[in-house]
């Protein structure tokens, strides 16, 4: 899978899931400043991300993803390997 269908996969979701705004989905968006998620959001990003990549995700790994890109390239390396 390469990077741009993880991108469209994980901002579908973010959309659809968070009803977050599509204008402030960019890669430099962190995840709690400017997407307003939090905690118990971040057990639903678990769940969708093992649902739609077939990997589950840490605590820590999330802790180490400040940002999309970041999480972005994490999945894709991820799902690559």
């Amino acid at each position: 899978m390469d990077r741009s269908e993880v991108v469209n996969i994980v901002n579908d979701f973010l959309i659809e899931e968070f009803e977050i705004d599509e204008s402030v989905i960019s890669e430099d968006a962190k995840f709690i400043d400017d997407l307003d998620i939090d905690s118990l959001d971040f057990v639903d990003i678990v769940v969708i991300v093992e649902k739609n990549f077939g990997f589950k995700l840490t605590a820590e790994d999330l802790s180490k993803m400040p940002d999309l890109k970041s999480f972005y390239d994490f999945i894709t390396e991820r799902v690559n390997q």
